[in-house]
């Protein structure tokens, strides 16, 4: 690798906001923000809107959408349209 052209990796603390949950992990992201972890140090933390905790298809709150009774219903509507 080539000095001086990567960012620093590091420890950092992403905290999801909605969810109230917060994880330590390695990135090269990095922020002013800083945040006291579980070990007594202190980590920079980058705040996320949503992650594995609060997201709908990881808690299981998805909606199922039936498509195809969406288009039976469109084309009983406004009819089939013939060939391009």
């Amino acid at each position: 690798m080539r000095e001086g052209i990567h960012p620093p990796y590091g420890p950092v603390v992403f905290r999801d906001r909605a969810a109230g949950h917060a994880f330590l992990t390695r990135s090269t992201m990095s922020s002013e923000k800083t945040v006291e972890w579980e070990d007594g140090n202190t980590y920079p933390v980058v705040d996320v809107e949503i992650s594995d905790v609060s997201h709908p298809f990881y808690t299981g709150t998805a909606r199922v959408l039936d498509t195809a009774g969406r288009v039976e219903r469109f084309e009983r509507r406004f009819g089939k349209r013939g060939g391009a």
